[in-house]
């Protein structure tokens, strides 16, 4: 028994006898009755095992978790496809039809399926073979694209300008960046420039008061541009390493949006003729085939550099991203699959491939 127990014990002990006087030595201790009434008012159970503490799970862990969704479409339908057939042409086509559905798009479909068919028609191959293969191209797919979101020191400050539509969990990410640059000993300023959301600038405020950055905000309804000349001079004068900007995720309409990001970026370059340094666009897994229009839009628009893709934990469409890299080739800087500020990391394309294959 633990020392902890044997402590509990010695303290329900106590606590049951009181202060009556010990039994005399030469007088036996006498043997209770039991009775369901005795027995009903105290019986400390004094082995019961103690609340496991709870174990942390490796980033690797939360990930396939998180892409459970995404992964259990793919590996049950191959493992219904290949369990008693043979390879042919209609397994083939069925595999496509499955892989098309999981969002993964049509070239690497087109990768996935060639690999498969290479030498092996008319042959068995199992379920086990066809997920290893799967992940080895979706992996090949996107070792181009993981690139981290690297901060220059030449800038002072290294603009990021925030793009995406409302909803994909935009500001939450800048609060989880900020956290993350925080703890590498950056100083960071935020700036609520989605003034249309009254939400949006009261949600930075908070994230500033949890990462200890100061914030640039205006009244609902302000000059979002004027608001980003704002910041980038008071970041400037502090000495600051990093400008988060928060934007607008709608307007009245698509080309209104757009201008207005447009106009941000004209000021900016009218203070640093180099900033933004880089512009993210932050899209949401759910979305699925939307989310491609989305990149084409902003990309052409605004001048998107690199992608953060979020809430993979709440979706069966994860392979969205394999479509979207392989047709935009865009660096992934990070994925999000949860709402603590360490649920945003690095991408990894290797950890991603086998977490979505289920390997």
């Amino acid at each position: 028994m633990s020392e902890q127990k044997e402590k509990g014990k010695g303290l329900f002990g106590r606590l049951f006898k009181g202060n009556a006087p010990a039994p005399a030595e030469s007088e036996p201790e006498e043997t209770p009755i039991e009775s369901e009434a005795s027995a009903s008012v105290f019986v400390p159970e004094f082995d019961e095992p103690l609340p496991a503490a709870p174990i942390k799970q490796t980033w690797f862990q939360r990930l396939k978790s998180g892409l459970g969704k995404t992964s259990t479409k793919l590996t049950s339908g191959i493992t219904d496809l290949f369990s008693k057939r043979k390879l042919d042409a209609e397994t083939i086509d069925d595999l496509e039809d499955l892989l098309i559905q999981s969002d993964l798009g049509l070239e690497t479909t087109g990768r996935i399926t060639a690999a498969i068919g290479k030498g092996r028609f008319e042959k068995g191959i199992s379920g086990e073979e066809v997920r290893s293969i799967l992940a080895a191209e979706v992996e090949r797919v996107l070792t181009p694209v993981a690139k981290p979101l690297v901060i220059d020191p030449s800038h002072r400050p290294h603009v990021i300008m925030m793009v995406g539509v409302n909803g994909t969990g935009k500001t939450t990410t800048i609060g989880k960046l900020a956290t993350k640059f925080k703890a590498e000993g950056k100083s960071v300023v935020l700036a609520a420039g989605d003034t249309f959301r009254a939400a949006a600038i009261d949600q930075l405020k908070v994230w500033g008061e949890r990462t200890g950055c100061p914030v640039v905000a205006r009244e609902v309804g302000g000059d979002s541009s004027g608001l980003a000349f704002d910041a980038l001079k008071q970041a400037q004068a502090s000495g600051a390493d990093v400008l988060l900007l928060d934007t607008a995720g709608r307007l009245q309409n698509k080309q209104v949006l757009m201008e207005e990001l447009e106009k941000v970026t004209r000021v900016l370059k009218k203070i640093d003729p180099s900033a933004p340094h880089d512009v993210v666009l932050v899209l949401d897994a759910t979305t699925g085939q939307n989310a491609l229009q989305q990149v084409e839009v902003f990309r052409d628009r605004a001048g998107v550099t690199g992608l953060v893709m979020t809430k993979l934990d709440g979706t069966a469409r994860g392979g969205i991203l394999v479509a979207i890299a392989a047709k935009f080739g865009l660096p992934v800087h990070a994925i999000g699959i949860g709402e603590g500020a360490d649920d945003l990391q690095p991408f990894s394309a290797a950890d991603f491939a086998h977490a979505i294959a289920g390997i």
